[in-house]
Order: structure tokens, then sequence, then C-alpha cells
């Protein structure tokens, strides 16, 4: 896992061992995250799976309990992947297909917080 730290959000990237399948390679990443959690729970959170990964419905629904404490910490988190389907995820959960994409839903929800809206 990568972790990169910018003005508005911490971006996490998960590493890819090419020699396992997809699936395990997010089970793997979602350990390590939920581990490693505590670091950046505090921060706006964009997870990147724009790069190296094709990830599933199934292991995006992974990620939507860390969604929803983010949210009541009054925190952004924002997945990036290109996944077709995400029409047929909860409206909750923040899906674009690029980091800029995400990066601008960030500074858009922390001004919308800013305002009390």
């Amino acid at each position: 896992m990568t972790i990169n730290k910018t003005d508005s959000a911490t971006i996490v990237k998960p590493k890819i061992n090419e020699q396992i399948n997809t699936a395990q390679n997010i089970v793997n990443f979602y350990n390590i995250f939920i581990e490693k959690y505590h670091i950046f729970k505090d921060n706006n959170l964009i997870l990147d799976f724009s790069e190296n990964l094709s990830i599933d419905l199934k292991e995006i629904l992974l990620f939507s309990h860390i969604n929803n404490s983010h949210k009541e910490n009054k925190k952004s988190f924002v997945i990036v992947s290109d996944n077709k389907e995400i029409d047929k995820l909860p409206d909750e959960l923040i899906i674009v297909p690029t980091l800029e994409e995400a990066e601008d839903v960030v500074e858009l929800e922390d001004i919308e917080r800013d305002l009390g809206i």
C-alpha cells in the first residue's frame, strides 16, 4: 500500500501482487488498510484503484463501513474506480473514475462543510 498526503486528502493505493488474483489482492489490501486506518482516520481519504486493479462491486462494498465512519467524522471518503456498475452501489458511497475528480469531490465537500451545508 502506498500512502500519499496532499493538502486536502490522504490518497491510498494498493500495491498489487501479480502472482495472486484480483480478489485476493483486494482482501489483502483491505486487511492492511484496516490495520493502518488509525493513521488516516482523521483526514479526507481517497482510495485509488484506478491504475492497477479492476475492483468489483462486492469488493467495493467492503469499504462501506469506513465510508460511514468517515462521514460521521465529517471527513470525505472517495473511491477511484472505473467500475461500470457503480449505479448498483449505495448512494452514500462516492465513486469516481479519476483521481482528479476525487480531489474535486473532496474540495467541494470541504466547502460544503465550511458553509454548514
